[in-house]
């Protein structure tokens, strides 16, 4: 149903909405937006997003630099498997349906789209372009656009990831030259913000005939034509293996819009490559690019000075932020015996001692990860309430029986608790898997002895997992490391060829489809798919399922923390740490920014999205 921004059509659609709620039949009308639970913070005809500066001065360059690990990319086309593409080019370079707020979860905007409407049966929603809405070649976006893009996505070339999030989606329909329709296989109160989210391409991207084979390329053919998107930003000088520049678009089509007011302030962002982290904070220092963000505890504490700062040049920032805590993870991979042993799992999560790590490594600065979804909602606590019980009891038998006492907490060493105690826990646990330590070192009762190997793409993970290695060594587990460039990394982490690795989980407030690809048995059997662990459980998929399908609030909430009860009790995951707070060094001389970080930013993004040039004139902070 699609509202009309007139008076009388606003009443009949609440008419229509009370009618529709006393049916049971949930429904969110808002023809500029749409929100999970049907409350938008921003109101039709609002002029811009409260975080950013309207009149930000546009001009200027932000230099940037690249935190991916591969040192140079090698195609322009960020949506097939195989290949590095350049940081910020999905951002920059295509617009979406809908644009998320930093400061509000759950709800996006029209931008390619000026009218978003869902059915009252939650089946479909649809889509209307906007007639200003352009590619960078002058090309109207039109519906014919949306369904190319789609069809591709979920074709054979790009990341299995899209099947998987999609999978709910039932079909793209173009209902005329500007309005789209998709179709849901169920009821799905996430899926209008997940298709809306997708980036939308020209049809004429990699179009053109082939002149060696005389046919038109494949999509993974398409790796070094340039993106034709619709966003702020277009491709400008290129030096490969050193830089590359993005270059504001002077006719971008939504610069005036709300949802982009404020935005896309500088002419010019160039992200520049480095080799490694040392050379990257080197060359920060000595001025070459303006703002980096810092991951590493040791580097924030210790390197992050001299003669910039001291004069005031570069700030360091700590910014805090409201976004979930994510699930930085240790990933078992139970394909693998004796990692299929919950026993053997949890036993080594025991000899984890994350206490003395943050203290004697870490200055204190992290937080111990808890669940999948910490600092959300969606976490739980202590026992399972009745809602989340009714999913979990019909798979009693298949689950730990962990999953119906208390929310898991990992294992602490400070305090009445100590690392002692926690590695007899182990041992136990160990023994009782039928594991026997002979001569120092653990064997089964085939003789073979447990050895296993962390893989990393870098050398200097080895010191952040070395003090577990020597715990894990007082209970007879060889535990090895190995560093793989980041090329064969990528390729092993497709095919699962691994025992242990770490991986930065980004967490969510809204978790949906995504959690089928992260935990889902089709993914568990499926190549280069999120479920590095290798959950392949019925009673996950069900829960996931409730998850995605939830038509309530409470009933969303309840299904979140079902999963992440099993989740976290199977020991799938050993969890690692996390920071409240984004730190950044940036070129207070050069950049300005708003007073106040949205809550919701991830880092960097902040700057790319609402900082700008300074001035000559312009004083510094």
């Amino acid at each position: 149903m699609r509202l009309s921004p007139s008076r009388l059509s606003r009443r009949l659609a609440a008419l229509c909405v009370a009618v529709l709620l006393i049916l049971g039949s949930p429904v969110t009308f808002a023809a500029h937006g749409y929100a999970l639970w049907g409350q938008l913070k921003y109101p039709d005809g609002f002029s811009h997003f409260d975080y950013v500066n309207p009149t930000a001065p546009k001009g200027g360059e932000l230099r940037l630099v690249s935190n991916q690990r591969t040192s140079t990319f090698d195609k322009y086309n960020p949506f097939t498997m195989r290949g590095s593409a350049p940081a910020y080019l999905s951002n920059l370079m295509f617009d979406s349906l809908l644009a998320g707020a930093l400061d509000e979860n759950g709800a996006g905007y029209g931008l390619l789209a000026e009218d978003v409407s869902t059915a009252p049966d939650g089946l479909s929603v649809t889509f209307k372009l906007r007639d200003t809405a352009r590619f960078h070649n002058g090309d109207p976006v039109l519906a014919a656009d949306v369904k190319h893009t789609f069809d591709t996505l979920m074709g054979p070339h790009t990341s299995p990831a899209y099947k998987t999030i999609l999978q709910d989606v039932a079909g793209l329909d173009v209902i005329n030259e500007r309005t789209v329709r998709y179709r849901f296989k169920l009821p799905n109160r996430e899926l209008p913000l997940v298709v809306g989210g997708l980036p939308v391409f020209s049809r004429a991207w990699g179009n053109a005939m082939d002149p060696k084979t005389g046919q038109r390329k494949t999509f993974d053919q398409v790796v070094m034509d340039i993106p034709i998107g619709s966003g702020p930003y277009k491709i400008g000088p290129v030096q490969f293996g050193k830089d590359i520049t993005y270059v504001r678009d002077p006719a971008y089509w939504a610069r005036d819009l709300p949802v982009r007011r404020g935005t896309a302030n500088f002419d010019r962002i160039t992200v520049k490559i480095y080799k490694d982290n040392t050379a990257r904070l080197e060359a920060l220092k000595a001025g070459e690019f303006d703002l980096m963000r810092f991951f590493s505890a040791g580097d924030w504490a210790r390197r992050v000075n001299g003669k910039r700062f001291d004069t005031g040049e570069l700030v360091r920032g700590e910014f805090t932020h409201r976004l979930p805590m994510g699930f930085q993870s240790y990933v078992l991979n139970t394909r693998r015996p004796p990692l299929d042993d919950i026993r053997v799992r949890e036993a080594l999560g025991l000899a984890m001692d994350y206490e003395w790590m943050n203290r004697q490594m870490f200055y204190n600065a992290y937080q111990r990860v808890q669940g999948l979804f910490g600092n959300t909602d969606c976490a739980p606590q202590g026992a399972p309430a009745p809602e989340e019980l009714a999913l979990l009891e019909p798979w009693r038998k298949q689950l730990p029986s962990a999953v119906f006492g208390p929310m898991y907490r990992p294992p602490r060493t400070d305090g009445e608790n100590s690392l002692r105690a926690n590695l007899r826990r182990a041992q136990a646990m160990l023994r009782e898997a039928g594991w026997t330590v002979q001569g120092g070192q653990l064997f089964n009762a085939q003789g073979k002895p447990m050895v296993l190997e962390f893989l990393d793409s870098n050398e200097t993970g080895a010191r952040v997992v070395s003090p577990w290695m020597r715990n894990l060594k007082k209970l007879g587990v060889e535990l090895r490391f190995r560093p793989v460039d980041f090329a064969l990394y990528q390729q092993r982490l497709r095919s699962f060829d691994f025992d242990i690795i770490s991986i930065n989980f980004q967490g969510t407030s809204n978790p949906g489809s995504e959690y089928a690809d992260l935990f889902g048995s089709q993914a568990a059997r499926t190549e280069d798919s999120g479920n590095f662990a290798g959950v392949a459980s019925p009673a996950v998929d069900a829960i996931i399922t409730s998850m995605t399908a939830a038509r309530t609030q409470p009933a969303f909430l309840a299904a979140c923390r079902a999963l992440d009860r099993v989740i976290s009790h199977s020991h799938y995951l050993i969890p690692q740490w996390t920071a409240t707070t984004h730190r950044m060094a940036y070129n207070a001389w050069r950049l300005g920014r708003p007073k106040e970080m949205p809550p919701f930013a991830a880092g960097e993004t902040w700057a790319v999205d609402t900082w700008w040039a300074r001035t000559p004139d312009q004083k510094a902070p």
